[in-house]
């Protein structure tokens, strides 16, 4: 009879987590106006004009007459959006087809003297080519160093691979190949550098909002700040606000990083940004990411750096 209870709790456990996968599912897979906004960089009022006086980027709609958008349209306004991002008119854009959008989006590339490696990885990342991919990432850490590698290869790589994401050449399976490589790096990176002494002065809190995935910018973080002496705590990503509390209260922490790329939980950045700020005024905090780019009044307590390029020159006194 215990085994049969067992079981049957086994079973029912199955099935919560199978409806919990479902609907994780159901939810990456379709996308708000303000989701679509945060991915594409274009504002949502200019999505609606798009709509309506060019015929772009039209949504679908619920019962409730909510918008939303499924995947092939997500990559469709990406591949407008990337265009219009580097000097199209939009009337020039509506004026073509989709297949004829997909294709000057594939062919449109900004070349500069890094491309050469940031194309190799790229030939590499799809073949899952595990050897190229690492002699490549080497042979910039040789020439230049982890930081400019970083700004001038990685960053750039992941934009290419963005793109060939919307243009159907690259599966989410061979993105998440490539990072978790590009981890391998910084981590080997952060473990070669000194230990960083006890009584160091600061020490950081590094993690990323709740339905904020993404982790290599936190790695790149805690490596820039090692390299200064500096202690880290690496909280992750996903966190919640809960978690940032109970880590501030056993930890003698004296700042907050956080990085924010995507707001796919339909939520106010600002007004995240505003309540992390009154949670912890008495701490400086710092932030990264895509998803911050709109936010333009911060608390006094917080500074954005706007760019790869703010990020790595960043120094702690």
């Amino acid at each position: 009879m215990g085994c049969m209870g067992c079981c049957h709790r086994f079973l029912r456990e199955i099935c919560v987590n199978l409806k919990a996968a479902s609907q994780t599912i159901f939810c990456m897979h379709y996308f708000t106006i303000r989701d679509v906004e945060n991915l594409s960089g274009i504002k949502a009022h200019t999505l609606r004009m798009w709509e309506q006086r060019h015929g772009l980027c039209v949504c679908k709609r619920k019962e409730s007459q909510h918008r939303y958008y499924d995947n092939e349209d997500l990559k469709y306004i990406l591949r407008i959006a990337y265009l219009y991002h580097n000097g199209y008119r939009i009337s020039r854009i509506a004026a073509l087809s989709a297949d004829e959008i997909f294709h000057l989006a594939a062919q449109t590339f900004n070349n500069d003297e890094y491309e050469v490696l940031v194309n190799q990885l790229v030939e590499s990342g799809l073949e899952y080519n595990q050897l190229q991919f690492e002699k490549v990432l080497r042979n910039g850490l040789k020439t230049m160093g982890l930081e400019k590698t970083i700004e001038r290869v990685i960053y750039p790589f992941f934009n290419k691979i963005g793109l060939l994401w919307i243009t159907n050449h690259v599966l989410p399976a061979q993105e998440h190949f490539c990072s978790f490589l590009i981890q391998k790096i910084i981590l080997s990176a952060t473990n070669a550098l000194p230990p960083v002494t006890p009584n160091s002065k600061f020490r950081f809190l590094l993690f990323t909002p709740e339905g904020e995935m993404h982790d290599l910018p936190l790695l790149l973080m805690q490596y820039l700040l090692k390299k200064q002496g500096i202690r880290t705590v690496l909280l992750g990503s996903n966190s919640s606000l809960e978690s940032v509390r109970y880590c501030c209260h056993h930890q003698p922490i004296t700042h907050l990083y956080f990085h924010f790329i995507t707001n796919l939980t339909n939520g106010d950045t600002g007004a995240y940004v505003n309540k992390l700020a009154a949670a912890f005024p008495q701490l400086p905090i710092l932030a990264s990411g895509l998803a911050l780019k709109d936010v333009a009044s911060l608390p006094a307590n917080v500074q954005v750096l706007r760019s790869i390029q703010e990020v790595i020159a960043l120094k702690i006194a």
